[in-house]
């Protein structure tokens, strides 16, 4: 049998990248548990982007390649997911129709002209972001780019807290809206706050408040959209997941080049 906490990171890889990982279980118990474990996919994640990025450099590549790369592997090993949610997203915010027929908008498969134009800006600022870090350091980019996926991931933990609804009964959303103790999400935020600060300590004392800002930016960027999904929509679904997942990086990556 399988014990309770393996089946958490089961639900967390099997829904939150392409691994080959089974998912025997979609209860609840089984939900809470993946989405605690969610920051340990963007480790995973994070670590991947960052090796491609920087067997491109060691190969001769410039930092702009190894940007792409960075921002390129999370994307596929997620199957696009959260980029699609982001861009469904925004074209649900952007109709301006009243929340159930932008439920249906979003719901639709092809992508409207402010998904197009919301994804051509987020992966801009994500691969100028990170050319600018790797341009300057190969290690603080390698660091900005695992930080960034795990902040993602984050944002997800916190978004499936208790009292966050559902938009829709059926979907991700609706499986894993409020499975998540207040409690325990603020305890892993505090904890991936506490590790990213201290991987930041490995390249310099400014490098402390850096990262650790960067993550606590990213993830009251993330709330904000949050709320006016939730007010907007009357709840999450998983589109609203991955538009917050997108979020989250590409405002810890920005608030890592400043400085």
């Amino acid at each position: 049998m399988t014990p309770p906490p393996l089946h958490g990171l089961r639900f967390a890889f099997g829904t939150l990248s392409v691994l080959p990982v089974g998912v025997s279980r979609w209860d609840r118990e089984a939900a809470r548990g993946g989405m605690l474990c969610a920051p340990l996919v963007g480790v995973v994640l994070g670590c991947g982007a960052a090796l491609a990025a920087l067997v491109l450099l060691f190969l001769g590549a410039g930092p702009l390649l190894a940007a792409v790369a960075g921002a390129a592997v999370p994307a596929v090993l997620t199957r696009g997911l959260h980029l699609d949610g982001l861009a469904d997203t925004a074209d649900g915010l952007g109709s301006g129709k009243p929340a159930e027929d932008a439920l249906r908008i979003m719901k639709q498969s092809d992508i409207g002209p402010f998904g197009v134009i919301t994804l051509v800006f987020v992966l801009l600022a994500q691969v100028a972001a990170l050319a600018l870090l790797y341009d300057g350091s190969w290690a603080r980019g390698a660091l900005a780019t695992v930080v960034s996926a795990v902040t993602a991931r984050l944002a997800l933990t916190l978004a499936a807290r208790t009292g966050v609804p559902a938009a829709r009964p059926e979907g991700l959303g609706a499986a894993v809206a409020g499975v998540v103790p207040v409690r325990g999400a603020v305890a892993v935020a505090l904890t991936v706050t506490g590790v990213a600060a201290a991987a930041g300590a490995l390249l310099g004392t400014y490098d402390i408040a850096r990262t650790a800002l960067a993550v606590l930016v990213a993830l009251a960027a993330a709330e904000l959209l949050l709320r006016h999904c939730t007010r907007r929509f009357g709840g999450v679904t998983g589109d609203v997941f991955g538009g917050l997942a997108e979020t989250a990086a590409t405002t810890a990556l920005v608030v890592l080049t400043l400085g």
